[in-house]
């Protein structure tokens, strides 16, 4: 019984792997991937470390986009979605300090935005995260057709 089980749990962990590693096989997933755990650094913008918008400034640079290094600055950048409507590599923006925009991160889907956090670096948070969710703004699109269907397509 004792083998019969640690098989079936050694399957299920190869099967998560395959998943997990497909998500990561789309050009944007792997840039970001690669990214995870990045630590922040105040006005950062290089893989020693990133602020929010050094953060999704240098994921769309890869890509040959280019997007200023500040949060206010990217919210005027491409076109505002509704919610519902977010795709993976939209971005997501947040009053974090009262003030207005204060910070930005990249949705990749599922209820989720990858961003450089202050306290944790580079990390995967879901739109629904009480702090975030109540200081959500607005999101934009910057991604073109063409572009996204480059960066979001399985690299198989």
């Amino acid at each position: 019984m004792k083998k019969a089980v640690v098989f079936v749990f050694s399957l299920v962990v190869l099967f998560m792997a395959q998943a997990g590693s497909a998500f990561a096989e789309t050009p944007l997933n792997k840039t970001i991937g690669d990214l995870m755990g990045t630590p922040y650094k105040w006005a950062g913008t290089t893989t020693s470390g990133f602020d929010c918008s050094g953060f999704t400034s240098y994921v769309f640079g890869q890509f040959g986009i280019d997007l200023p290094h500040s949060s206010k600055e990217q919210d005027t950048k491409g076109y505002w979605i509704q919610k519902e409507d977010l795709r993976p590599g939209d971005l997501v923006f947040f009053n974090t300090d009262g003030k207005g925009v204060s910070h930005v991160g990249i949705y990749v889907g599922d209820g989720n935005f990858v961003h450089s956090a202050t306290d944790k670096g580079v990390i995967k948070t879901s739109l629904d995260d009480s702090y975030y969710k109540k200081r959500y703004v607005a999101a934009r699109r910057v991604l073109w057709d063409e572009i996204y269907t480059q960066m979001t397509t399985d690299a198989k």
